[in-house]
C-alpha cells in the first residue's frame, strides 16, 4: 500500500506544470529506475511555486531548502510588555548557495513589515499560507542578510506564545511551545529541523519578570518600566528547541562545590509545595551519567529547569532551559513509587534529548523515534544506573510495552519511520509508535549485538552528527560499524515494516516429558508473510524445581526448540524471558492454566508482570473473561509485594470490570470489587504505595450505593486514609466520582469543595471535576468551549477530556461523538500537537457501544479524503472499540 501511495504522489508530482520560480531539481537514476522509495536526502522532486506556497512546511520545500541554505544566525528581539500580542524585530543572517531562484521563508504571525534583504526593501511584499517569497533578484550566492519587523499573538492556547495565569495570585506567565514547527508562527525563519540556526534572543518584560532563554545572560538593562535581557548565542539547534519563558518566577539556584549551576524555576504560589533539592540533584546526576555513557560533554552552556503551569507536554527539551509539566512535577499528597517513578522518568528522557534531538536531530520528522523512542530507551540505561533497586526494565515493561502493542496491532499502525510529506502532519506521529514501540526494537537491537557494541555505535552516533542531523540509516550505520553485524534486514523488519508478530508456543508431551516445542509467528494485522529477526530467551518454569533458560533466534516462521526435547514437562513456557523480543506473545493453554493459578509463586518481578501480561492478552483476544481476570486479580493481589506489578495488576482489574464487562454483569460484580479495594487500602501490612493504590482506584471506580457512601465518608473526615483525612487531590477525585455517578449530593459536593479548595491549583482541579458532571447544560457548555473559548488553556481541556468522557456516561455522551469526529480537521489545524491524539483518546477510543462503532465506521466510510495522518489515528481508536464491543458480547 505504502508503494502504490508513494508512486501515485510521485506522478502526480512530476505531472505538475513549472512555472515560473519553480525549484528544478534532477530526477535520481534509483528512483527512475523504480526502486523503493528514496531516503529524503536522495529524493528529487520537481514542484511549482504554488505548490511550495501550500500550507505547512511540505517535505519538498525543506528539501530544496537545505541544498541552498547554510550558516543560519538569528537574532530575535521581542517586546512582552503589550497584552495580547509580542512585538519584535529579527535578523537572519545566512548563506545562499545559488539565488537563480527565489527562497521561500515561513511565517504566518499576525503581521509581517519592514522586510529587507541585504539592505533593499522587499517592495512588493508576497505572504501566502504562512510563506514569503524572498526574491531572487534581492538575494546573492554567498552572505546573505534580511531583517523585518514583526507582530505575534500571546494567549491560553492556539499561539506560540502561551500566556498563563495564576488565579491564586494575579500573576501572569509566558513561555514558547514551538515544536514540530511553531516557530514561524512566532518569527519569522526557515522552520525546519535540518536547517539549524545559532539564535540570539533579546527579550523586554516588566521590570519584575525574570527571562529565561536558551542561553546565558549576557546584558540586562533598564528601559523605562520594562527591563531588556540579552541573551548569548547559540550553537546551532533546531528551531523547534528554542525557547523562552518569562514571568515572576521564584529561582532556586544550585551550584554545589565542583558541580554543574544549574537553576529550577517555579511560580512562588507553588514552589513551597517543590522538593527542590532532590529534583535538581536528579538532574544533575543525569547529566554526568549521560556524559559518561556516551563520552559526551554537555553540548550546551548552561541547564535551567522550568515548572511550566498547564503545559500540555511532560516535558519538552529545550536547549539549555528544560520546561516541566508543573501538575506532573509537584505532588499534592505523598507520591507512590509509581508516580516518583513517572516523574523521574520524564527527568531522564528529557536530558537524554539533549543528545538525542538537540545536540544530533533527525533531518525530518518521519524519523520522530530517532529522538523520542531513543531517549526513552536510553531513559531505562539512567534509571538502572541511579536507581537499580526498581528495575527499570520492569519500569518499561509495566507503563509503555503493551501501548505499543495496542497501537501497532491496530489497523491504524504505522511504521517507526513515517512517511511525511509535509511538517503540518507531523503532530499525529508522535504516539505510542515512536514513544513506546521504538524503545522496544532499540532493545531488541542491544540484545543482538550486545551492550558492549551497542553502547559504542551509539558514541560513534553522537560523534558523527554532532549539532547536525541524521536518520535512522546513520544510526545503524554506526552500530554496523561497532559490532561488525549487518542490520539491513533488521532496518526493512523494525524501522520500515509496520505491525507487530504474534507468537505462538505448541508445547508436545511424551508422558512427564517434552516431546517437542514449537514457536512460531505470524504478522498480527499488516504484513502478511513477513518475519521479524528476533533473538529471544525461552523460559521452561518449574515451580519445585530450577528454572531452564534456552537462548534461540526466532529468524523464520516456526522454530523447533531442540534443546527442550527430553526435558521435564514444564508448570509454564514463556517465550520472552528477560522482555528482549518485540511481539504478542501467547500463552499455550497448559501455561495459561498454571499461571492463573500460581502466578504469584513466580519470583522475579519483571517475569511475573509479563505472565500477568499474557493474561490481559487473553482478555484481549476473548480467550478470558474479563470479570474472571478481575477474580484472579483479587486472589493473588494480596500476595503481590511488588508496587509497580501491584499497579499494573489492578489497572487492568479496573478496566475489566469498568469497560470490558458488559454493563449488567460488571454492576453486580463492582461491590466486591469496591470491598476489595477498600480492605486493601487500610491494610496496615501492606506499604503505603500499594494502600494509595487501592485508594486512588476505589475512588476512581466506585459507584454502588455503599461504595458511593466510602467516598461521601473521606469527603466528611468520618473515614480516614493513613491515619489521616484525605488530601486535596483524593478529594477532587472523589467528588468527580460522585459527579460522574449524578448523585443527588454531587452538585452540592462540588461546591463545597470549591470553596475548601484554597490551594494555587484549584480553579483547575474544580474544572476538570465539572466536567464529568451529568447535567446536559454543563455538558454543552464544556464542549463548545473546548472549540469556541480561546481564553480556555489548552492544558486544562486536555486534562479534562476523561471526566468528560467517563464510560459509565456512554449513552449520554454518544450525541457528541458525530460532533467530535466532525472537528477533527479544525482540531489540527488549530490546536497543538496533543490536543488531536487526546481528544480521539477521549471522545472516540473510549467508546463502548456498538452503536457508536457505526458512528465511526460511518464517518470513515463517508469520508475517503480524510488526512491520512487524522485516518491513521482515528482508526487505531475504531479499533479499541470493536474490541470493547466484541469483548462485551462474547461475556
Amino acid at each position: 500500500m505504502m508503494e502504490r501511495q508513494w508512486m501515485a504522489t510521485r506522478r502526480a508530482l512530476l505531472c505538475g506544470t513549472a512555472a515560473a520560480g519553480a525549484v528544478k531539481l534532477a530526477l535520481p537514476a534509483a528512483w527512475a529506475a523504480g526502486r523503493d522509495r528514496p531516503e529524503p536526502s536522495e529524493r528529487a522532486i520537481v514542484m511549482t511555486r504554488e505548490a511550495f506556497l501550500a500550507p505547512g512546511i511540505s517535505e519538498a520545500l525543506a528539501r530544496g531548502r537545505a541544498g541552498r541554505v547554510t550558516d543560519l544566525a538569528y537574532d530575535v528581539a521581542l517586546d512582552l510588555t503589550g497584552t495580547g500580542q509580542a512585538a519584535g524585530s529579527t535578523t537572519i543572517a545566512f548563506t545562499l548557495k545559488d539565488n537563480r531562484e527565489d527562497l521561500i521563508l515561513d511565517f504566518r504571525g499576525t503581521s509581517l513589515d519592514n522586510l529587507s534583504i541585504n539592505g533593499r526593501a522587499v517592495a512588493d511584499l508576497v505572504r501566502e499560507n504562512g510563506h514569503v517569497i524572498l526574491p531572487a533578484a534581492l538575494l546573492k550566492k554567498g552572505a546573505n542578510r534580511l531583517s523585518a519587523t514583526f507582530v505575534t499573538p500571546v494567549a491560553p492556547s492556539g499561539s506560540a506564545i502561551i500566556q498563563v495565569d495564576d488565579k491564586s495570585d494575579g500573576t501572569t506567565y509566558l513561555y514558547t511551545l514551538l515544536v514540530p514547527s511553531d516557530a514561524h508562527q512566532l518569527m519569522p525563519c526557515f522552520d525546519q529541523p535540518d536547517l539549524k540556526g545559532r539564535i540570539a534572543w533579546t527579550i523586554t518584560a516588566p521590570k519584575e519578570w525574570t527571562v529565561i532563554g536558551n542561553s546565558k545572560v549576557v546584558a540586562k538593562d533598564e528601559v523605562g518600566a520594562a527591563r531588556r535581557w540579552t541573551f548569548g548565542r547559540t550553537p546551532p539547534i533546531p528551531l523547534y528547541v528554542t525557547s523562552f519563558a518569562a514571568g515572576p518566577w521564584r529561582a532556586f539556584p544550585s551550584t554545589p562545590p565542583g558541580k554543574r549551576p544549574i537553576t529550577l524555576y517555579a511560580r512562588p504560589s507553588r514552589a513551597p509545595e517543590m522538593d527542590v533539592e532532590p529534583f535538581i540533584a536528579t538532574n544533575r546526576a543525569t547529566i554526568e551519567w549521560l556524559e559518561d555513557w556516551l563520552a559526551s560533554p554537555f553540548p550546551f552552556e548552561k541547564l535551567d529547569l522550568v515548572l511550566a503551569p498547564a503545559f500540555p507536554f511532560g516535558g519538552m527539551e529545550h536547549v539549555g532551559a528544560v520546561f516541566y509539566n508543573e501538575t506532573g512535577t509537584i505532588f499534592r499528597e505523598p507520591p507512590t513509587l509509581s508516580q516518583s517513578l513517572n516523574r523521574d522518568q520524564t527527568i531522564y528522557h528529557e536530558l537524554s534529548h539533549q543528545w538525542f534531538g538537540d545536540y544530533v536531530t533527525m533531518k525530518w520528522f518521519d524519523d520522530l523515534w530517532l529522538k523520542e523512542g531513543f531517549s526513552t530507551f536510553i531513559s531505562c540505561y539512567v534509571q538502572e544506573a541511579l536507581q537499580p533497586e526498581t528495575q527499570p526494565w520492569k519500569t518499561f515493561f509495566v507503563r509503555l510495552k503493551s501501548s505499543a502493542y495496542n497501537t501497532d496491532a491496530s489497523s491504524g499502525t504505522t511504521p517507526l519511520w513515517q512517511q511525511l510529506d509535509n511538517l503540518s502532519q507531523a503532530g499525529s506521529n508522535y504516539g505510542p509508535i515512536v514513544y513506546n514501540k521504538a524503545p522496544a526494537v532499540l532493545k531488541q537491537l542491544a540484545f543482538l549485538v550486545g551492550d558492549k557494541a551497542f553502547r559504542k555505535g551509539l558514541q560513534i552516533f553522537v560523534r558523527r552528527h554532532a549539532y547536525g542531523n541524521a536518520t535512522w540509516r546513520d544510526l545503524l550505520s554506526a552500530i554496523e560499524l561497532a559490532s561488525g553485524q549487518s542490520l539491513k534486514t533488521f532496518g526493512e523488519r523494525y524501522v520500515l515494516q509496520p505491525g507487530v508478530p504474534r507468537v505462538r508456543t505448541k508445547l508436545e508431551l511424551q508422558g512427564d516429558r517434552i516431546q517437542r516445542l514449537t514457536l512460531s509467528q505470524s504478522a498480527e494485522n499488516v504484513g502478511a508473510g513477513t518475519v521479524w529477526p528476533m533473538r529471544l530467551q525461552i523460559r521452561l518454569g518449574y515451580k519445585n524445581g530450577e528454572d531452564v533458560v534456552i537462548p534461540a533466534t526466532l529468524d523464520h516462521g516456526e522454530l523447533v526448540v531442540a534443546k527442550a526435547a527430553g526435558l521435564p514437562a514444564p508448570d509454564y513456557v514463556w517465550a520472552n524471558d528477560g522482555d528482549f523480543g518485540y511481539a504478542i506473545f501467547e500463552l499455550d493453554r497448559r501455561s495459561a492454566t498454571w499461571v492463573q493459578a500460581s502466578v504469584n509463586t513466580v519470583e522475579d518481578p519483571l517475569l511475573r508482570a509479563m505472565l500477568w501480561g499474557g493474561l490481559w492478552d487473553d482478555v484481549r483476544d476473548g480467550r478470558l473473561a474479563p470479570l474472571d481476570f478481575a477474580r484472579i486479580a483479587i486472589r493473588h493481589l494480596p500476595g503481590e509485594s511488588d508496587e509497580q506489578v501491584a499497579a499494573f495488576i489492578q489497572g487492568r482489574a479496573a478496566t475489566a470490570v469498568t469497560h470490558y464487562a458488559d454493563p449488567l454483569s460488571g454492576a453486580a460484580f463492582v461491590p466486591e470489587w469496591e470491598n476489595f479495594l477498600s480492605g486493601r487500602s487500610a491494610d496496615p501490612k501492606l506499604a503505603y504505595g500499594v494502600r494509595k493504590q487501592a485508594l486512588d482506584g476505589l475512588l476512581a471506580t466506585a459507584r454502588s450505593p455503599a461504595g458511593l457512601d466510602m467516598l461521601r465518608a473521606y469527603l466528611d473526615g468520618t473515614r480516614q486514609f493513613d491515619g489521616a483525612a484525605i488530601r486535596q487531590a483524593s478529594r477532587w477525585a472523589a467528588v468527580t466520582q460522585l459527579l460522574a455517578c449524578g448523585t443527588v449530593d454531587a452538585k452540592a459536593r462540588y461546591e463545597a469543595e470549591a470553596r475548601r479548595d484554597k490551594e494555587p491549583d484549584a480553579a483547575r482541579s474544580a474544572y476538570v471535576a465539572l466536567a464529568s458532571s451529568t447535567d446536559a447544560e454543563i455538558k454543552e457548555r464544556y464542549f463548545r468551549a473546548y472549540i469556541e473559548d480561546k481564553s480556555l488553556n489548552e492544558g486544562w481541556a486536555i486534562a479534562s477530556f476523561a471526566a468528560f468522557n467517563d464510560p459509565k456516561q456512554n449513552e449520554m455522551t454518544s450525541r457528541f461523538l458525530p460532533l467530535a469526529l466532525e472537528r477533527l480537521e479544525w482540531i489540527k489545524a488549530n490546536r497543538s500537537i496533543v490536543f488531536l491524539p487526546t481528544w480521539i483518546n477521549g471522545f472516540i477510543k473510549n467508546r463502548t457501544s456498538a452503536s457508536d462503532l457505526k458512528v465511526i465506521d460511518t464517518y470513515l466510510a463517508g469520508r475517503p479524503d480524510l488526512a491520512i495522518d487524522i485516518r491513521r489515528k482515528l482508526l487505531e481508536a475504531r479499533d479499541d472499540v470493536a474490541r470493547t464491543v466484541r469483548i462485551r458480547t462474547m461475556t
